[in-house]
């Protein structure tokens, strides 16, 4: 995209941009990529190999950190939350809360840690 122009790429998770950015430049600076061409945010002047190695290594780490929160939630024995969009899946977790929170405290707790 050329300077000043914008993206239509929004995010999944509310307010999960600058982590995404964040996440963007660890993955640059641990693979050892020069990001002093990177001008306030723009990466049009660094190579397509470099970017599809930062952007590839980005999903691979995306996607394992999914796998190991499927694992947890199957091993926990919680139904994995896997295609739900995120304000249904806040709010079927908030209704289980709820829910718990009237069963009395100690049940709060067990919901919440499991």
């Amino acid at each position: 995209m050329g300077t000043g122009s914008s993206t239509s790429n929004t995010t999944v998770v509310l307010g999960a941009k600058q982590a995404l950015d964040q996440f963007k430049y660890e993955v640059a600076n641990e693979l050892q990529i020069d990001t002093s061409q990177i001008q306030n945010g723009y990466w049009g002047y660094m190579t397509s190999r470099d970017c599809g190695a930062v952007g590839g290594n980005m999903v691979r780490r995306m996607i394992q950190l999914a796998e190991e929160q499927l694992l947890s939630q199957y091993q926990s024995g919680r139904q994995p939350s896997v295609g739900v969009p995120y304000r249904q899946q806040l709010a079927q977790e908030m209704n289980q809360y709820a829910q718990a929170a009237n069963r009395g405290p100690a049940n709060v707790m067990n919901q919440i840690t499991n």
